[in-house]
């Protein structure tokens, strides 16, 4: 099955890269801070197979979608990307798209169900609740600003802080997927690909924590329709004990826990991440695909 490359129009005009493959409802599928529209690359073939239209989005100033002049990357303005694009699927298919958001993704897709109820016709958070474990945001915090001045002297030295950050993970055979994530600059060295300012701008995605959790509870509150956390059994972000306060906000959500997976489920544990995804969207959405 082809898949195409598309740009979406998001908020402030934000020009937004995207790989669609499939046809029938639309899924969009928003990746975590620091990641591509590419670690999704799998999950969108299954779901194409399976029936579905996947639309993986770069998210703004990730991948192949620009930097914003402006630097806004707070939550918020992921939240608003991702309305702007399921507004869109909406006209184009005539169908609500399902949401599937990893970390910031799944923070993305309860703030843009906030500003619009029933945009989505069903979400699928992935390592992701309102309120997250403080010092798991700070691990994931921490690595990701440890080498934004000085990048890395090669792919290979990359690989070995991720390896060290991640030592759960079996390392891959190929450093391709990762050189995805790098860019070689001017100064010879590899960056990652996403603006520093995500992190430490002034509009980054740090502030108005408050106002966040705020507006990511009631959004969950107000969920009516198809819900599944997927978690990662040794996430640093959501214990059981913010798995269990996000049931309580939502209780008709169903709960799979991948064991072996930390934060990053989707790499850590794709093959499981797939089915239980597959198994609930077949389930809850039979007879559409």
């Amino acid at each position: 099955m082809s898949v195409a490359t598309r740009h979406y129009t998001g908020a402030d005009g934000h020009r937004l890269a995207a790989s669609v493959e499939g046809v029938g409802r639309p899924v969009l599928m928003l990746h975590g801070g620091g990641q591509t529209r590419h670690a999704w690359r799998k999950t969108g073939h299954d779901l194409a197979q399976a029936g579905f239209m996947a639309v993986r989005l770069d998210q703004r100033g990730h991948g192949d979608s620009p930097w914003d002049e402006a630097g806004r990357y707070h939550f918020f303005d992921y939240g608003r990307d991702a309305g702007a694009v399921a507004r869109a699927l909406r006209t184009e298919t005539g169908l609500a798209p399902i949401a599937i958001g990893a970390s910031l993704g799944g923070v993305a897709a309860l703030l843009a169900q906030d500003a619009e109820p029933g945009l989505f016709a069903g979400l699928v958070l992935v390592d992701v609740v309102p309120d997250m474990n403080l010092d798991g945001l700070k691990k994931v915090r921490d690595f990701m600003r440890a080498h934004l001045d000085d990048g890395f002297g090669s792919v290979e030295e990359a690989a070995e802080a991720i390896a060290t950050y991640l030592p759960h993970r079996e390392k891959p055979r190929s450093l391709e997927g990762l050189r995805k994530n790098l860019r070689l600059r001017p100064d010879g060295r590899y960056h990652w690909h996403w603006d520093p300012r995500f992190q430490l701008g002034e509009h980054g995605i740090e502030s108005r924590r408050a106002e966040l959790i705020a507006a990511a509870t009631r959004a969950a509150k107000q969920l009516d329709v198809p819900c599944l956390l997927v978690r990662g059994g040794q996430s640093e972000l959501v214990g059981e004990a913010e798995a269990k306060a996000f049931l309580a906000l939502v209780p008709h959500a169903e709960w799979v826990d991948v064991a072996e997976a930390a934060h990053m489920v989707v790499g850590d544990r794709n093959d499981a991440f797939g089915d239980a995804l597959l198994a609930f969207l077949t389930r809850r959405f039979n007879g559409e695909a």
